[in-house]
C-alpha cells in the first residue's frame, strides 16, 4: 500500500483527534521549534558542522514507546525525512502512519518556490519547550 500523505492543516486535524505526532528532527531542530505537542525520536542525529548521521536504532526506540497501531503522523523540516521513516515504520509493522508533506518549515522546488507550505507558514501551533516525556532524551531512556 502506497505510503499516505497529508497536509500540515489535516495533520493537525489528526492530532486534534489523538494522533501523535513524531517529530524526526535532530534534536536541535526539534529544541529550536516543533508542532505543540510533538514527539522527538530522530531518523538521524547532527553531527560535526551540522551534518547528519543515521539513527541506527530509530525503528527499535519508536517500537518501545509507541504500539504498533498507534496513530503516528510523521514529520520532519521539508518531508524528505519523514517520508523515509514513515515507510521504515510501516515495514516494521506499524499499521496507522501518515507522513506531513512540506513538514515542519516547506517543501520548495530547485527554484525556490513553493511546493507544498509547512506547518509553520500555515500558521499551526509552534512550541520550544517539549511536553514532559516528549524529547528525544526522555523517549530514549530505557524505562524501569
Amino acid at each position: 500500500m502506497p505510503l499516505v500523505r497529508i497536509s500540515p492543516t489535516e495533520a493537525q486535524a489528526r492530532m486534534s483527534a489523538g494522533a501523535t505526532y513524531l517529530d524526526v528532527r535532530s534534536v536541535p531542530e526539534f529544541e529550536a521549534g516543533h508542532p505543540a505537542s510533538a514527539r522527538n525520536i530522530p531518523i538521524a542525529h547532527a553531527g560535526p558542522g551540522g551534518m547528519l548521521r543515521d539513527n541506527p536504532s530509530f525503528v527499535e526506540q519508536v517500537k518501545a514507546n509507541f504500539p504498533l497501531d498507534a496513530r503516528l503522523v510523521v514529520g520532519c523540516r521539508t518531508g524528505v525525512r519523514s517520508q523515509r521513516a514513515a515507510l521504515m515504520l510501516e515495514a516494521a509493522g506499524f499499521t496507522s502512519v501518515v507522513e506531513m508533506r512540506g513538514g515542519f518549515a516547506g517543501e520548495h522546488d530547485p527554484m525556490g518556490r513553493v511546493v507544498e507550505a509547512g506547518w509553520v507558514a500555515v500558521g499551526l501551533p509552534v512550541s520550544t519547550t517539549a511536553e514532559p516525556g516528549a524529547s528525544f532524551h526522555e523517549l530514549s531512556t530505557p524505562r524501569t
